[in-house]
């Protein structure tokens, strides 16, 4: 008696539940049905894994300071968010990643979707060596400038990292007062997979921040603008004044 014919919806259970190594056999023993909707299915799980060999290879070559560096050590990514925003604090952060990190899609947080860097951000935190976080809040920004704020948001983030790295991967800057090699890589979030990483550590924890800000001054939208200075932001800037964790050094053209 002849084996009834699989279907479609059978068929793509298949693909799903098989894993990398699977897929293969999979292309084999389905490569003489001619159903419209297996060619389909297969033609959808090959470009699924060129894509995903793509991005192994993106990711490697997001690897090469990281491993020119890693023979001395603790090789570190500091990257920081907020720089631009009319509130809120500005946010460093510093991951120290395995040397053999599989963690895929790192990438420059603006790059990323929100809901990616949210995984990413769960992933990094689960995976790393270790991460530090920094802060420096709209009162200091005011008090000492917004690149003063940085450096001293990136030194706090560099001294909670429960182990002292030896080499610094840094996007773009040096960091005054940090006794540690340091790395200055132009566009390094798009460059290194350790400072793209600190990029999503440091977004996430801030988007965060001005998320429950919002919950508590709901008339600056800051869960949707993160502080920056969106039409609806200045509007109530015009009508409220500023709030107790707006930048006032920032507002000087608007009052």
């Amino acid at each position: 008696m002849k084996e009834k014919q699989k279907s479609i919806s059978q068929i793509r259970e298949e693909f799903e539940a098989a894993s990398a190594e699977k897929q293969p056999s999979l292309y084999q023993e389905y490569q003489e049905d001619t159903r419209t909707g297996v060619r389909n299915l297969i033609l959808k799980y090959r470009k699924k894994e060129e894509a995903l060999e793509k991005e192994k290879e993106r990711t490697e070559q997001m690897k090469v300071y990281e491993k020119q560096y890693e023979s001395r050590g603790y090789v570190c990514g500091i990257d920081e968010v907020g720089r631009g925003p009319l509130a809120g604090p500005v946010v460093a952060g510093a991951v120290i990643l395995p040397k053999d990190c599989q963690i895929l899609y790192l990438n420059d947080s603006k790059k990323l979707t929100a809901k990616k860097r949210e995984e990413l951000y769960d992933v990094i935190m689960k995976e790393a060596v270790a991460v530090g976080i920094g802060y420096a809040s709209p009162a200091r920004i005011d008090e000492i400038n917004i690149l003063q704020a940085t450096y001293e948001a990136m030194r706090e983030a560099i001294s909670k990292l429960p182990i002292q790295p030896d080499v610094l991967l840094n996007d773009a800057v040096k960091i005054p007062g940090v006794n540690i090699y340091q790395v200055p890589i132009i566009k390094g979030d798009a460059k290194s997979v350790s400072i793209a990483a600190a990029s999503i550590v440091a977004k996430v924890t801030r988007d965060r921040l001005m998320e429950e800000y919002d919950a508590h001054i709901p008339e600056y939208g800051f869960a949707s603008n993160k502080g920056y200075g969106s039409a609806q932001h200045i509007e109530a800037l015009k009508k409220y004044g500023p709030s107790p964790i707006h930048r006032r050094s920032f507002l000087t053209h608007f009052f």
